[in-house]
């Protein structure tokens, strides 16, 4: 018999020890029948200002990530979501397909949503290659993510990392900021605006923005979810929250 709450689908998602914004932005997506399940990557709100540093964080991320996903497939979820962004992307396009494989096989055989693949999906939806990009990084987390767009054939205009200087700072980023942020980056020649770090709340901020710019404006958590829902089966248009939920 199918789960009471979740007979369409049940969502694993892990995230890190240090992010309050990804769980509640999720649950706010769900479409009917469809329930979510997480579980925390535990790691230190450690300081990621410079290069060992953030690798410092990355390596607790990993160190966490296989726990975490034994942890959230106990209750039998039917997909599971990666939601951390810099571990996605600090090794490169060629190491993805490892990465994956790997998270893959802590799920037990379960869909494996991460990131990469999500934003890329996202991207063909709309049609588009020329993009600017908004993180919550310093410029050390910043260069992971350029290379990501440019190893993958994006046409990267654009680069606006907020600065924050530990994870759980993250989730300190306000609406007013995300604003700035995003007229910061946009120009006509920008096709499309991303938005990478699931710790940053900018779901409802993007619908916002996407609607006064005429053009797409994706959040790391809607792409997430979205690609999450589509892949396994869900097919719900689910408004509030930009076209791509809408209307893909």
């Amino acid at each position: 018999m199918p789960d009471s709450l979740g007979p369409r689908l049940k969502v694993g998602v892990v995230v890190p020890s240090t992010n309050t914004s990804a769980q509640p932005e999720l649950d706010a997506l769900r479409p009917d029948g469809v329930t979510n399940h997480t579980g925390r990557m535990v790691i230190d709100d450690d300081p990621m200002v410079d290069e060992p540093g953030f690798e410092h964080v990355m390596h607790g991320i990993r160190r966490s990530t296989r726990p975490a996903i034994r942890g959230v497939v106990g209750c039998d979820p039917d997909c599971v979501i990666i939601g951390v962004s810099p571990e996605s992307h600090w090794e490169g396009t060629k190491a993805h397909g490892r990465v994956l494989d790997a998270m893959r096989e802590a799920a037990g055989g379960r869909p494996v949503t991460m990131s990469p693949d999500a934003i890329d999906a996202a991207l063909a939806a709309h049609g588009v290659r020329r993009i600017a990009v908004i993180t919550p990084y310093l410029p050390v987390g910043d260069d992971p993510v350029r290379r990501f767009f440019g190893d993958n054939g994006y046409d990267l205009l654009r680069v606006h990392g907020l600065g924050m200087p530990s994870p759980a700072k993250i989730a300190h980023i306000s609406e007013t900021a995300l604003r700035d942020a995003v007229k910061e980056v946009d120009d006509a020649d920008v096709e499309a605006i991303v938005q990478v770090g699931t710790n940053v709340a900018m779901a409802r901020l993007a619908a916002a923005a996407e609607f006064w710019l005429g053009k797409p404006v994706l959040s790391n958590n809607v792409v997430l979810y979205w690609h999450a829902l589509r892949q396994n089966g869900v097919a719900d248009r689910v408004r509030g929250f930009g076209s791509l939920l809408a209307e893909h």
